[in-house]
């Protein structure tokens, strides 16, 4: 039976309803680990710390996506509590014809920035050409990437969300399959690598816009829609939190880089990069639950239903405490096979790797919860807080330790430094969900 917004939610009700967007957040995590896998094993040391060192430009071109997808989602699905469906899908139609034509914008403005950008993140002269190859490539498909973003938090709420991850998968195995045979069988190092990576963001991005073009059967069409800018700035405004949170999670990468460069050279940023790899898979889990279930909490919140708030809540925090101890378990276990498939071939690479990634597993134990308080409060419409909260967790408290613990404990302050900011931003979550309890009434 197809699961509604409306239904009341059960663990296993919604954990069938947020499986498939933590199986899309996956496959779109994977496309940056085969990625780096290949170029890693097959191109060298060189060319992946090239890949590494851009990829924070990229991510924070298509931030966009999730800004308007999540904050965009949470208007829709407001909207939709209050059943108004045709209001709710002039604005869905609105946030997506805004994407297209931004995404065209800052794709024509950083292809025109981008060799000023490459020495600004400070690129060496061995590395410097590999990444203005790859970003070249893949900025082609940066439009689409940010449909792509925003249309996986879309389908939630158009109460499709197997229909997303076929999407997503069928990206998936694209961006796998040509990196195989571009990379690996052709050996095009990271100009293959950023060539998969195009075809699949096309057709992740590509086919959800020809599907809600048509006739179909989900909450959610495109349809003829004008600006209704009071409209777009409060979606922005509350989606601003899931922007700050991937611009300052770039930001951050692109510090961490730089302190690397200084403590260990082009093997720590390219041990920082397989660790990053690893990690997005990982917190692929939480994100995905966080999106996939963020409709439903919006929904009920525009229909009135506290009690089932209070319900989703509940349920939320408790299905987080599982994954946040299965996943550390996870990460420790498997620590040294994940490291070994990116740099086994470099043994000083792969101890100082495995040594960081034992660490930074920790982090698995609170991440989750803070990625899903700031978006409950997208979710509920209050960007203030959700920016708060993003901000503080994914860029004042990583520089203050990626500064601070450095001089400290040197090359080890590094690794320990994400731990300590998200036990940070742990403490100030807790507060926030606590003191905005009587206001939202989900607890």
């Amino acid at each position: 039976m197809r699961i509604q917004l409306s239904d009341h939610f059960t663990y296993k009700r919604l954990l069938r309803f947020v499986y498939p967007s933590i199986l899309m957040m996956i496959f779109t995590s994977i496309y940056g680990v085969v990625d780096g896998l290949f170029v890693s094993n097959f191109a060298g040391k060189i060319p992946f710390a090239a890949v590494n060192l851009v990829m924070p430009v990229l991510t924070i071109m298509s931030t966009l996506g999730f800004m308007i997808g999540t904050g965009g989602s949470a208007v829709v699905g407001i909207t939709l509590g209050e059943r108004d469906r045709d209001r709710a899908n002039r604005y869905f139609s609105m946030f997506i014809y805004t994407l297209i034509g931004v995404g065209i914008i800052v794709t024509v403005i950083c292809e025109l920035l981008l060799t000023r950008l490459v020495s600004l993140l400070g690129a060496d002269t061995a590395m410097a050409p590999y990444c203005i190859l790859y970003c070249r490539i893949t900025m082609i498909s940066i439009p689409m990437f940010m449909l792509q973003v925003a249309f996986q938090t879309f389908f939630n709420t158009a109460e499709k969300p197997k229909l997303g991850l076929f999407i997503t998968v069928a990206a998936g195995l694209t961006n796998m399959v040509l990196d195989g045979i571009l990379v690996g069988v052709f050996h095009w190092g990271v100009a293959g690598a950023a060539v998969a990576t195009v075809c699949s963001e096309f057709i992740g991005g590509g086919i959800p816009l020809i599907y809600f073009s048509r006739k179909n059967d989900s909450l959610l069409k495109l349809v003829p829609a004008r600006i209704e800018w009071k409209i777009l700035g409060r979606a922005c405004f509350n989606g601003s939190s899931e922007m700050m949170s991937s611009i300052s999670g770039s930001l951050v990468t692109v510090l961490y880089n730089y302190q690397l460069m200084r403590f260990a050279g082009s093997d720590g940023v390219a041990a920082y990069g397989a660790i990053m790899y690893v990690m997005f898979i990982f917190l692929a889990i939480f994100l995905g639950f966080t999106f996939g279930s963020a409709p439903i909490m919006s929904y009920h919140y525009g229909a009135g239903n506290k009690d089932e708030m209070k319900n989703l809540l509940r349920i939320a925090v408790r299905i987080l405490s599982v994954f946040a101890v299965a996943m550390l378990s996870l990460g420790e276990i498997s620590s040294g096979l994940v490291t070994r498939f990116f740099v086994g071939y470099d043994a000083e690479l792969y101890r100082m790797t495995l040594h960081a990634f034992r660490i930074y597993s920790l982090v698995f134990l609170v991440s989750g919860f803070n990625i899903y308080a700031s978006s409950l409060f997208t979710s509920l419409g209050d960007g203030l807080v959700s920016a708060i909260l993003s901000f503080i967790r994914t860029l004042v408290f990583q520089v203050i330790c990626i500064l601070l613990l450095p001089v400290l404990f040197g090359l080890e302050g590094i690794w320990w430094a994400s731990v300590a900011a998200e036990l940070m931003a742990f403490a100030v979550s807790i507060y926030f969900v606590i003191g905005k309890r009587k206001k939202y009434q989900y607890m």
